[in-house]
């Protein structure tokens, strides 16, 4: 479908309608094409949001172009039209899934700050284990080079399943377990 020529249509039949000489298949093709135009323009705004967001546009220089009041209407309108990752069908649903997630992960990253030695020595012992793949080791390295201990969260988890049980494999299992718990608390609490 040309949107030009969509559009076109559909005016001329909207002009029509007003003089009274619209034929009703007219008018028909019309709000056919005029649905057909409002799904390909919808699909077309959270790309150019989600363009202009990797161009650093903020969510406060958005919302004056999106017809919205404020930074938090503007990323609630993206989120609403976003297809869901984790099954939500409602916008609504989208934007508290979104928003209990960064709440969890603020959670989690500030539990971990607040754990940065424990998780550290952690890190140490499980990359100078001669059982866990190069890979891994890698990142967890990579992860305790970093200034920020909440970088550390995600390659000890990931490193649990690689490791043979023991220990090592129990320490990583109950750090998994706090952090998890810091998530569903964040997020209750949240609601």
């Amino acid at each position: 479908m040309d949107p030009n020529t969509a559009l076109r249509r559909v005016r001329r039949a909207v002009e029509e309608a007003r003089n009274g000489a619209a034929q009703p298949e007219t008018v028909l093709e019309a709000l056919t094409e005029l649905r057909e135009l409002r799904d390909e323009l919808a699909g077309w705004e959270p790309e150019l949001i989600t363009a202009a967001r990797a161009q650093g546009a903020s969510w406060a220089v958005l919302a004056p172009a999106l017809g919205v009041a404020s930074r938090q209407a503007a990323e609630r309108r993206y989120l609403r039209l976003q297809p869901s990752e984790s099954g939500e069908t409602t916008g609504e649903a989208r934007v508290s899934a979104r928003r209990d997630q960064r709440a969890g992960d603020r959670a989690v990253a500030r539990w971990a700050r607040e754990n940065s030695a424990t998780l550290r020595r952690l890190a140490g012992r499980i990359s100078a284990d001669p059982d866990l793949p190069a890979h891994a080791a890698d990142e967890l390295n990579r992860a305790l080079g970093e200034s920020d201990a909440a970088n550390l969260v995600g390659p000890l988890a990931s490193s649990g399943g690689q490791l043979p049980e023991g220990r090592l494999a129990e320490d990583i299992a109950a750090v998994n377990a706090e952090a998890g718990l810091v998530r569903e608390t964040a997020i209750r609490d949240r609601h």
